[in-house]
């Protein structure tokens, strides 16, 4: 087994036995489940009610998985000092930090994994409680494949969360680096203003400013298309391959830069 994988299962390992994970976990899946008494509540809106809050959940625990332990990967091994054990082995420091990251997405997919078994247990409870004629009234089937769709994204932008966190714990404290995390993943998600910005101001150089932020900072509203799941409306296959396109690139880069700051850390 390479150094890469040891490192990624140990991280997975260390991921599940973390009572952090646990709790999220158990707390998305009982929100889910809770959807559906709330989707009672409103009369013709149920399955959408389910699908959004499910598709809602999975992806803000999702979001506090990949910060809380991705911020932890570089920084805990550092404050323990059992970085010093971990590079007096044959391990290069590109392996550790790819083996680290390899580790919390194998987390995130299990997590992912749990919480749309849960949405679509409940979705499926719905359907067969249902009559055929309110069921043909749906826009989309409960059991929705498009789901699946929804959920992919939602994992891609997890990953490109979790790259995030793991580039900033290489050279900032836990504190900081869920600092800016944080303020990335909001920003991301309101990055396409950026683009627009010279029809609020004359300013030659805030328009020159937002556009370059534009483009550096990550595009995650693209990411988001629970709207057109739950209403039935079609994601394309083009579109799913670009945007998983685009996400492959910005982690790539992200995971570069961690290698580069992290190999020319002095932990003498």
């Amino acid at each position: 087994m390479s150094a890469t994988a040891a490192i990624a299962l140990n991280v997975f390992r260390e991921s599940v036995r973390d009572k952090v994970f646990y709790n999220l976990v158990l707390f998305a899946v009982l929100l889910i489940g809770a959807s559906y008494l709330i989707g009672q509540l409103t009369a013709g809106q149920d399955v959408k009610i389910i699908k959004d809050l499910g598709l809602s959940a999975t992806s803000a625990f999702g979001v506090f998985i990949a910060v809380f332990i991705g911020i932890g990967l570089v920084s805990k091994e550092v404050e323990r000092r059992s970085v010093y054990s971990l590079l007096a082995k044959p391990i290069r420091r590109s392996q550790m930090i790819l083996g680290k990251y390899a580790g919390l997405t194998l987390t995130l997919i299990v997590n992912v994994t749990i919480m749309s078994s849960a949405v679509y247990a409940v979705l499926a409870y719905m359907a067969w409680g249902t009559p055929p004629d309110v069921r043909n009234a749906w826009d989309a089937p409960a059991l929705d494949p498009a789901m699946l769709k929804a959920l992919a994204l939602i994992l891609l932008e997890l990953m490109i969360i979790t790259a995030m966190a793991l580039f900033f714990s290489t050279f900032s404290t836990p504190m900081l680096s869920a600092a800016f995390t944080f303020g990335l993943y909001v920003a991301g998600h309101f990055s396409t203003d950026l683009r627009s910005f010279d029809q609020v101001t004359d300013s030659a150089a805030a328009t020159a400013l937002a556009r370059g932020l534009y483009w550096v900072l990550p595009n995650l509203a693209q990411f988001d298309v629970k709207s057109q799941v739950v209403h039935g409306q079609p994601v394309p296959l083009g579109y799913l391959a670009m945007t998983g396109a685009y996400a492959a690139l910005y982690i790539a880069a992200l995971l570069a830069g961690a290698i580069v700051i992290f190999s020319r850390r002095d932990f003498k």
